[in-house]
């Protein structure tokens, strides 16, 4: 999301006079944007502007802003604690960037905005085109949260939920697929618990398919208790939804699922996992998981292992708990952080096992990939497999943006590297 939201906010300065530099000493201005969900992401911005700060130590200040989630948190502290950042702008006041640079400029009086308004940000939104046009794009199409999960900031980030209009996200997922996009990645802090009017994330799903351009839709990220019948369902009748679904268990003990405030149980888990590999088998699963959370024991911790097993998970993220503050789980007594190291890496062995076996099981075999790049160093590229699968392979120019068949030669644990096959003619329309 901050990727969707860092283009989104270039598309808007853009407006007065700004371009994109990729030479930090060009800059006049600097901005940072942030993110809160992991630790100690305020040092790392602290740390960041004071790199900054050294570089333009024998020249003229830009104007340095900061905006995201931690600028929503930490808001006027940021101007007290370090006084080279001119500008603090929370998630939700982006569209009001343009406005505050010129005030500061004229002005020169640092300020913060933080005020919540998703829906003033995103009708100012709509009148500036999405100018990211790559081959595989993002597109918000919710944000906000109202689970409030025990150990998570965003509610307090980036506020109540929130779900853009049906028709300005298919007028933008049009714009994207007329500028060359031919992969859509919708996004939301609880993308599944899009609700609009009578509209669901679903019939987005069915409604950006009749887009002839678009070849893959994926989205990201769920919520088990918003994985409804309509959207499982889905999955039966889509030709260009991809059969990856991440879906964040966090744990796989029913008490620390309770503690967590998660409202969903393994029970419910595992009824989804089940009803979806009926509709598809070939559906593979990713996940997060939150290793030592605080009343986490070896019984708990035995349980997140057994489903781990169960579930063969292709893809996932692990982590130990770290509090955030103003959460209710950053005053419950942590597991000792020994014992959470210890857990972590078992689990993160079971789940590496995982990815390198499914990779494995791909080699010598045809699969379809979709070309997004070439990278900077030989004539190989870079494409993702229907499973979100690395892939790197030898190609041409004119295949980027394409569909082709790639057999893939060796593996490892993330990336899958292969060749392309000359037979291939499943080019983009």
């Amino acid at each position: 999301m901050n990727e969707y939201d860092s283009n989104r906010i270039l598309d808007i300065v853009k407006q007065i006079g700004y371009h994109k530099t990729e030479f930090l000493s060009e800059a006049n201005c600097f901005l940072l944007n942030t993110c809160h969900i992991r630790d100690k992401a305020r040092e790392k911005v602290y740390h960041e502007i004071g790199r900054v700060k050294k570089n333009f130590r024998s020249k003229a200040k830009p104007l340095v802003i900061v905006t995201g989630c931690v600028a929503q948190a930490e808001n006027e502290e940021m101007l007290k604690k370090e006084p080279f950042i001119d500008l603090v702008i929370g998630p939700q006041a982006y569209h009001k960037i343009n406005d505050k640079i010129n005030e500061y400029l004229n002005k020169k009086k640092r300020f913060e905005e933080t005020e919540f308004d998703a829906y003033a940000k995103f009708d100012y939104l709509n009148k500036i085109q999405n100018s990211l046009g790559k081959t595989s794009s993002f597109l918000t199409i919710q944000e906000g949260c109202d689970k409030f999960c025990n150990f998570c900031v965003v509610p307090f980030t980036r506020g109540p939920e929130y779900s853009r209009p049906f028709d300005e996200i298919f007028y933008e997922a049009k714009t994207l697929a007329e500028s060359g996009v031919k992969e859509i990645i919708l996004l939301g802090q609880n993308v599944n618990a899009y609700n609009f009017e009578k509209y669901k994330l679903s019939d987005l799903i069915l409604e950006i398919e009749k887009l002839p351009q678009i070849r893959r839709i994926r989205y990201t990220t769920s919520h088990p208790k918003d994985m409804t019948k309509d959207l499982i369902d889905v999955y039966g009748v889509s030709k260009k939804l991809m059969p990856l679904v991440h879906l964040p268990v966090q744990s796989g003990s029913n008490k620390i699922l309770a503690s967590m405030n998660r409202k969903h149980t393994i029970e419910d888990y595992l009824e989804i996992y089940e009803n979806l590999k009926e509709i598809n088998p070939l559906i593979e699963f990713s996940s997060d998981f939150i290793i030592g959370y605080p009343g986490e024991n070896d019984e708990d911790f035995k349980y997140t292992l057994e489903l781990v097993k169960k579930i063969k998970f292709i893809n996932s993220f692990s982590f130990i708990f770290s509090p955030r503050p103003g959460t209710v789980a950053a005053n419950l007594n942590l597991v000792k952080k020994e014992i959470s190291s210890k857990r972590l890496l078992i689990i993160q062995k079971e789940l590496f096992e995982n990815q390198i076996k499914k990779n494995k099981e791909l080699e010598n075999k045809k699969i379809d990939v979709l070309i997004e790049n070439k990278l900077k160093r030989g004539d190989q590229f870079f494409g993702r497999s229907d499973l979100m699968t690395p892939v790197i392979l030898d190609g041409e120019e004119k295949d980027v943006g394409k569909i082709v068949k790639v057999k893939i030669i060796r593996s490892n644990q993330n990336t899958l590297f292969g060749e392309k096959l000359k037979t291939s003619n499943l080019k983009v329309a």
